[in-house]
């Protein structure tokens, strides 16, 4: 057998010669050569941190947000078509074959073995995708694909030394050039009529002009945000031999002149190409109207679930999904001695002064400690429900202003991989006449602890397993995860008051009602207004809540169905351990099933548990 030894397995492979002594130092054949095996479990563990690197090695994007400074600290990734579809497609492909020709699935163990499916599964899942790359909206009003890019250089590009200041720079002079490939491929969907509802462009064009705004006096009130972010930054660096205080200068200038110059081209061009194709987008449809539309949305069922699911059995599941629900509320009316049916209790909800917080700087800081306590409690009591725990931080932030347009109702970002930057639970709180707080309790539950925070924070820092089992991504797991977590909150003494707890069915019944309004618009053609309209009916909701919610599912077609669907296998597959193994079932044990291995698509999740159940009843 070849022999593969990594540098890491230096030490291991020192050790090996000991064990060998007697075979490979016999004195009756001093000329023996020495013969190490190594097991098949690190022959492919070395394969998939091989192909980790490499991936690693392509995504200055990717080394950035895992917290990594490299040579290609100021560059951008390549997305242009031509580099997905000959050079990362091609890579796809190699690496399958060379997994499923150089390694016996037999010779593995259990846990080498679940890396393979996992590797195949992911290869699979792209090859699947890339038949629909063209299908995919290039920019919407909901993914900010093009404030993200600003919100990455905020958020993740750290600034500590003169050679951080100059990536900076040369990022803000790389946008223009990852910008006009937008505006190539935005250009080129159009010839296929693939283009964004129409109710899309007016927030797509008003964010996005937005970012070139601004002054670059260090004194104005109205500084553009990303000059203010590199002044930020520069300014907290120490004057040194290298750093005087004319260099700094000279660089205010060079990002002044970025932005002013290439990154406004680049904007400009995303405009121009927006502005021209908003004359041709066609109504507000669902992607049935899109070419093959119906075949690309069994696409995106199969992608964001992991399951074989039809529309039609999804619809369904959210119809009773829903209707168990509204007899919960009904109970909770109850407690609180609501005379009235459930739609006059919803209006209720909608208009209860004790719901909102202040709509003021005073009311979001009210609602940020608010948070970062629950944060705290939950945190106090976590290893009666968890054998393990993150190590990294959480941080609870408001959305920056900026982009309060182009982003959810609350998000998740992860820590970086060095420990150096927390994980952040961002809030959004553009207008807080539509911020609820019986809502947000179980947002705040399923963003941080014990939901996405536990889960993601916890896989990156899990050791043991290959690199890209702790980064796969698979969203009905990880945002099943975060829903099951908001009732765990409640198992775990939280949601004290009944409006709070029934702010967390108002949570959930709103993951409930997407897999009945995404199926809707994307399979059974229903318009933006009857979507709001059955939102109205069935959940309370805020108006302006549900109008972004709506208008999110029409440009990302499935991926609102993850999040009951899984926390629906969750629930199944708890019960059955808990009927199964009886007094020997432990919470804890089972949490570790479910996170403590890293992320993992649901077949292969209730395979898990299915051999853990197996384990403790023999």
């Amino acid at each position: 057998m070849k022999l593969f030894i990594s540098y890491k397995g230096l030490f291991t492979a020192f050790l090996l010669c000991f064990t060998l002594t007697s075979h490979a130092f016999s004195a009756h054949d001093p000329k023996q050569d020495i013969v190490l095996t190594i097991s098949e479990d690190e022959r492919i563990n070395q394969f998939f941190e091989d192909t980790f690197s490499t991936r690693l090695a392509d995504s200055p994007e990717f080394q950035t947000y895992l917290g990594l400074k490299t040579k290609d600290y100021g560059k951008w990734d390549d997305n242009s078509d031509d580099y997905y579809l000959t050079t990362k497609l091609d890579k796809v492909r190699a690496n399958l074959s060379k997994l499923r020709t150089n390694f016996d699935y037999n010779k593995l163990s259990d846990s080498a073995k679940l890396s393979y499916d996992l590797f195949v599964f992911n290869a699979q899942s792209q090859l699947n995708n890339s038949s629909w790359y063209r299908h995919l909206y290039v920019v919407d009003q909901f993914n900010g694909q093009v404030s993200n890019k600003i919100a990455f250089l905020q958020n993740n590009h750290k600034v500590s030394s003169k050679a951080d200041a100059e990536a900076y720079i040369q990022r803000l002079i790389g946008l223009e050039s990852v910008f006009k490939e937008m505006s190539k491929q935005l250009a080129d969907r159009s010839t296929i009529d693939v283009i964004t509802p129409e109710f899309s462009f007016k927030d797509m064009i008003e964010d996005i002009s937005s970012l070139t705004e601004g002054s670059f006096s260090v004194d104005a009130k109205g500084i553009n945000a990303l000059y203010a972010d590199f002044l930020k930054k520069l300014d907290g660096l120490q004057l040194s031999d290298e750093l005087t205080e004319s260099t700094k200068a000279s660089m205010k200038a060079q990002a002044a002149k970025a932005i002013s110059g290439p990154f406004k081209r680049g904007v400009d061009a995303v405009l121009e190409q927006l502005t021209r194709i908003q004359k041709q987008a066609k109504g507000n449809n669902g992607v049935w109207a899109l070419p093959d539309g119906a075949e690309f949305y069994k696409n995106r069922i199969k992608y964001h679930t992991t399951l074989n699911l039809s529309a039609d059995e999804i619809h369904q599941m959210g119809l009773d999904d829903v209707k168990r629900i509204h007899n919960e509320m009904r109970g909770i009316m109850q407690q609180v001695n609501f005379k009235g049916d459930l739609r006059e209790f919803f209006a209720f909800v909608r208009n209860d002064p004790n719901n909102f917080y202040e709509d003021s700087d005073a009311g979001r800081e009210t609602f940020l400690a608010e948070a970062r306590q629950m944060t705290a409690d939950i945190f106090a009591i976590a290893d009666q429900y968890f054998n393990k725990l993150p190590k990294a931080e959480l941080e609870v932030r408001r959305v920056e202003p900026w982009r309060e347009n182009s982003t959810s109702i609350a998000f998740y970002n992860r820590p970086s991989q060095d420990g150096t930057r927390p994980g952040i639970y961002y809030a959004n709180m553009k207008d807080m006449t539509n911020f609820q707080k019986y809502v947000f309790t179980a947002i705040t539950y399923h963003e941080g602890v014990p939901g996405h925070h536990f889960q993601i924070a916890l896989a990156q820092e899990l050791e043991g397993i290959p690199k890209f089992r702790k980064y796969s991504g698979y969203g009905a797991y990880t945002e099943g995860w975060a829903l099951y977590a908001e009732q765990l909150a409640k198992e775990m003494g939280f949601y004290k008051e009944p409006m709070h707890n029934f702010g967390r069915l108002q949570d959930e019944i709103w993951r409930s009602v997407r897999l009945v309004v995404d199926t809707g618009i994307h399979s059974k053609k229903w318009t933006r207004e009857q979507a709001i309209q059955y939102f109205q009916e069935n959940t309370p909701i805020s108006e302006g809540d549900i109008v972004t919610e709506v208008e999110r599912y029409f440009v990302n077609p499935g991926q609102a169905l993850g999040y009951k669907v899984g926390m629906i296998k969750i629930l199944e597959l708890r019960e059955r351990a808990s009927e199964a193994l009886g007094n020997k079932y432990n919470i804890r044990d089972f949490h570790d099933v479910v996170i403590g291995t890293g992320p993992l698509p649901l077949p292969v999740l209730e395979q898990q548990v299915d051999k853990y159940i197996a384990k403790m009843l023999k």
